[in-house]
């Protein structure tokens, strides 16, 4: 296994890298964001440039955020015996939790649901209910969004359904979430959805 070193999270929002408190930011992102909640994407894809990322780059010029890609880091199954506790899920979610105050979870829908790679990453979350209390509480209070890729407009509600409930469990403030079609201008869409996000990350911190 890869050892999980200083690349915790890689920022994809344009202007030159620097290492800050172990993890990559962008000096963009923190630019004039000082009473602002900061913004993460988490991208779960199997492709690094496909249509979910595209849809992230275009919300990211109404809304600037850092962005993770977890096909980045060696992140297995959860095990009820927590033997892969070395892999980079642990640290690369207590990086998250330590810098960021409001997650934008970014999925294509692969069989009516969420990739394979995120729905990992939520059962992961039960490493923090079972041995990493203190980290998991600090998720309460934290805000949610999603975003969805897909070729057509076939998702009914209950997609989001366990985003929300996962949100509500964790005492995380849902923020809302956008469906995005492939090759379909989708502005209005997104531009409302940014409009979520940042009122969110100003009003919730005065």
């Amino acid at each position: 296994m890869q050892k999980f070193k200083q690349k915790s999270l890689e920022c994809h929002t344009g202007g030159k890298r620097a290492i800050v408190s172990g993890h990559y930011k962008t000096e963009n992102s923190t630019k004039n964001n000082t009473d602002t909640l900061k913004k993460i994407v988490i991208l779960g894809s199997s492709r690094k440039d496909g249509n979910t990322k595209q849809a992230i780059d275009k919300l990211n010029l109404l809304s600037d955020f850092d962005i993770v890609d977890l096909n980045e880091f060696d992140i297995n199954y959860y095990d009820y015996e927590h033997r892969n506790k070395s892999d980079d899920y642990l640290d690369l979610v207590r990086n998250i939790i330590d810098n960021y105050d409001i997650l934008i979870f970014a999925t294509p829908v692969y069989w009516y649901s969420m990739s394979g790679i995120m729905k990992v990453f939520f059962d992961r979350i039960t490493d923090l209910l079972d041995n990493e209390k203190e980290l998991g509480r600090k998720l309460r209070n934290k805000n949610m969004a999603v975003l969805s890729s897909s070729i057509g407009d076939h998702l009914g509600e209950k997609f989001w359904l366990p985003f929300i409930e996962i949100a509500k469990y964790l005492g995380m403030n849902y923020i809302g979430n956008v469906h995005t079609i492939v090759n379909s201008d989708q502005a209005d869409d997104l531009t409302e959805f940014a409009k979520l996000i940042n009122e969110r990350s100003t009003t919730t911190n005065r």
